[in-house]
């Protein structure tokens, strides 16, 4: 269990169901602790549309929010960052015609609608959740308080932060990064569609070389993309590692949580 951010010699519950089971059939020997007791998951919005083309796929996202429980359960604090590219993104070309500013709000506003749809799905599974916005929205949730989210942390509630920074011109990956310093978190998680790092897009490029770790630097001197400039930097100098991992593998962010499975980490 987890007092004030520390773990302490209590009990650890059981995994939920779904991700021990995927566990055991990959022969997965957990470690009775979390490596990582504080961590913060970005998550983005394509990760939520399973196989369709737009929107939230009820399936995904009840997998997605099985397996946080199940991670939650064992006593891990845990914060997210929502991503909106299923439903809106300022920078796509979705966006032409509409001001920069203008488009980038709008996004922000989308991360919202796919905060409520995660808090949602995870009270459904008896998690206690808070939704905060960095754009104030009294009548949905909650205003970005830092010493609020902290508290409902510690109190063992998983907090969701939604509409980014709150700012034009910043991708949710500099809001992960910066909510991830913010709480104090071990580690920021960021759950992609393929298994790490890659030199170019696997899905496209049959031969591209999957890195297992990477330094802050050779992510920005070789432009791997897999988060922008400002959120590297950022998490570079507070020192916070970054992992990277498929979303989409069954029972894989209980792995990396607990030290194993398959990811890139970069720090």
């Amino acid at each position: 269990m987890v007092v004030n951010g520390d773990l302490t010699d209590g009990p650890v519950a059981p995994f939920k169901p779904l991700v021990y089971n995927v566990l055991i059939e990959r022969n997965t020997i957990m470690p009775l602790t979390p490596k990582y007791r504080r961590i913060l998951l970005k998550l983005s919005g394509e990760g939520l549309m399973g196989d369709r083309q737009y929107g939230i796929d009820p399936d995904t996202i009840e997998r997605i929010c099985d397996e946080v429980k199940g991670v939650h359960d064992q006593g891990v604090q845990i914060c997210l960052v929502m991503g909106a590219g299923n439903i809106f993104r300022g920078v796509s070309s979705t966006a032409k015609g509409v001001e920069r500013t203008s488009a980038d709000y709008m996004g922000m506003l989308a991360t919202v609608i796919n905060a409520l749809a995660v808090q949602s799905t995870l009270e459904n599974l008896g998690v206690p959740t808070r939704v905060q916005s960095a754009i104030p929205m009294a009548t949905v949730c909650e205003p970005y308080i830092r010493r609020r989210a902290v508290r409902h942390m510690e109190k063992g509630r998983i907090v969701i932060f939604a509409a980014g920074t709150g700012n034009p011109f910043f991708t949710t990956d500099t809001a992960a990064a910066l909510r991830a310093v913010e709480m104090n978190c071990n580690a920021l998680f960021k759950g992609t569609q393929v298994d790490g790092v890659y030199d170019s897009d696997p899905k496209e490029n049959k031969k591209a070389k999957r890195f297992d770790k990477l330094t802050y630097q050779e992510v920005l001197a070789q432009d791997l993309r897999v988060m922008d400039a400002s959120a590297i930097a950022l998490a570079r100098e507070n020192e916070v590692p970054i992992l990277v991992f498929s979303i989409h593998n069954p029972g894989g962010f209980a792995e990396v949580v607990f030290g194993g499975g398959t990811y890139t980490i970069i720090n």
